[in-house]
């Protein structure tokens, strides 16, 4: 079976096959995070506009940006079969579709006291407008898991270092080559001090296969602590934080590439991650 093709809108709808291996590699991933004691939750699929302004969104990644509203039911005319809707149809847009799933948890916690360093795992539906659709490359919705540490800078690093620990050898049981490369973390003003450290240090990476990234590993020093009034430690400093992140359907496409079809793709997954789990128990 060939991988499933977006349709004009780069949405796409997954074969049994294919949805039954995207719950197993999320397993994988949110296994990862809770034996390092992430805490598993659900966060709501929609984000106030206003909320992610606040985190510089709209202002690093406007081409990405999706927004949604209710009906203008003053306007509504009932009976007609619309294709699209203007924009004087709708009500204020005050709600988005976020681009990224650890959003929704820095925005859990704002002005948050944290009793001591904290990790939370969350999958969620994920929406970017890219500038082409691309099978499950690129798709306008996506499934995305992250697990996400907050707290001191130290533990956020040594968070990253154990999920890359984890990641480099999952893939290379699955046969995938698979490379580390620094990417931009446009959370930081190009200017400003935060750019320049980052220039000097780099705070993003992403595993990538061919060219397309599946996986990342991001710090942000403490950017969102300060944008959220998350703060931790007696002197109720700023959280910094740190989050790893899988693009789940893009770990399917390349699966489905390197190994021809769903059913030995769920085969090399199944192998890898029992060699993973009894890594960790051996590690226990």
């Amino acid at each position: 079976m060939t991988e499933p093709a977006a349709d004009p809108h780069g949405l796409v709808a997954l074969p049994p096959q294919a949805a039954a291996l995207l719950r197993v590699l999320d397993s994988v991933f949110e296994r990862w995070g809770v034996q390092d004691g992430a805490k598993p939750m659900i966060m709501p699929p929609l984000l106030p506009v206003a909320a992610l302004a606040r985190l510089d969104v709209y202002e690093n990644f406007p081409h990405q940006a999706l927004v949604a509203g209710a009906l203008d039911l003053q306007r509504h005319r009932p009976g007609g079969r619309p294709e699209t809707f203007a924009p004087t149809d709708v009500e204020p847009l005050a709600l988005a579709l976020p681009s990224a799933a650890c959003f929704a948890v820095y925005l859990h916690h704002e002005g948050a006291v944290l009793d001591g360093d904290t990790m939370v795992t969350v999958m969620s539906r994920c929406f970017r407008r890219e500038d082409r659709w691309e099978g499950l490359r690129r798709m306008l919705g996506f499934h995305m898991r992250e697990v996400v540490a907050l707290g001191s800078a130290e533990f956020v690093a040594e968070h990253l270092r154990r999920f890359e620990e984890r990641i480099v050898p999952f893939a290379a049981a699955l046969g995938l080559d698979l490379r580390k490369i620094p990417a931009a973390d446009p959370f930081y003003d190009r200017g400003g001090q935060r750019a320049l450290l980052a220039r000097l240090a780099p705070v993003k990476h992403e595993f990538v296969v061919g060219d397309l990234a599946i996986a990342s590993v991001n710090v942000h020093r403490n950017f969102f602590g300060e944008r959220c009034g998350i703060t931790y430690g007696p002197a109720g400093a700023a959280a910094f934080s740190s989050c790893a992140a899988f693009g789940l359907e893009r770990w399917l496409s390349v699966l489905h590439e390197r190994h021809g079809d769903w059913e030995a793709a769920a085969a090399a997954v199944d192998e890898a991650a029992t060699v993973a789990a009894a890594a960790a128990v051996g590690c226990a």
